[in-house]
């Protein structure tokens, strides 16, 4: 694998900032963030009703899996699916790449304390292999 990234850090590759939704958004809200942003998720947030504290994540594969329901009835809440993963910004990015492969996610949240601060992607982990 590439020196390079086998030393480099989930901060060196990450998005910086989150886009972020209430768990009741509509989710063709949700698409529409999605394509004005051109992004592949959205964090959402008040899952349990109690605050932002409780997380999870639409990603444009849940949306497609969506797409053959009623849309219109469906809210974030209702529709996400990927598992939420956390690592913080100085995480190794090999073992960020390493727990996206095992629970098989193309996104983790990168959060510091327990405030998310960006997101990772695989197409930010490509782009970092391919430099």
């Amino acid at each position: 694998m590439n020196a390079g990234f086998l030393s480099g850090r989930v901060s060196d590759a990450m998005r910086h900032g989150v886009l972020t939704c209430q768990a009741e958004t509509p989710l063709p809200m949700v698409a529409r963030m999605m394509a004005e942003h051109r992004i592949h998720s959205v964090v959402v947030t008040n899952l349990d009703g109690v605050g932002e504290s409780a997380w999870g994540i639409v990603s444009d594969v849940d949306l497609l899996r969506s797409a053959s329901g009623d849309v219109e009835k469906l809210s974030a809440g209702d529709v996400a699916g990927t598992e939420l993963l956390t690592v913080e910004p100085d995480e190794s990015l090999e073992r960020a790449a390493q727990m996206m492969a095992e629970h098989e996610v193309t996104h983790v949240v990168v959060v510091s304390g327990e405030r998310p601060v960006g997101v990772l992607s695989s197409l930010d982990v490509a782009a970092r292999l391919a430099s």
